[in-house]
């Protein structure tokens, strides 16, 4: 599959996105390009999968009639992602033709960012 990597989520992801082709908003000059205009260039592109941190994007875009899947992060922390990326790749590979899969937080163990101070 063709993957394009949303500005926000960390590029070390990709190394465990085995045999897709990973490509980066960044590196394709669309950083500035919001939501929709992601989506569509990213559709016109060919790409099959956006891989995105933005909870929000599916609720703000219809993806119905898309030939593009949604892939959604529960963080865009590269240290708690790296613990677990087996989720991620799992989304990856359910993605199909206008879907949205949502990574669940449960199968990603985040920890605050700080764990040697105590909770309040």
């Amino acid at each position: 599959m063709k993957l394009l990597f949303d500005n926000n989520v960390p590029v070390q992801l990709r190394r465990h996105l085995v045999g897709h082709e990973v490509h980066t908003a960044a590196k394709l000059g669309w950083q500035e390009f919001k939501n929709g205009d992601l989506l569509d260039a990213a559709q016109e592109a060919g790409f099959d999968v956006l891989v995105t941190g933005d909870k929000n994007l599916s609720y703000q875009q219809n993806l119905t009639g898309r030939k593009l899947a949604l892939v959604v992060l529960p963080t865009i922390d590269w240290n708690q992602l790296k613990v677990n990326p087996g989720p991620v790749a799992a989304a990856v590979e359910r993605a199909t033709p206008g879907s949205f899969e949502l990574v669940e937080t449960k199968d990603i163990p985040l920890r605050r960012s700080n764990p040697s101070k105590p909770a309040l």
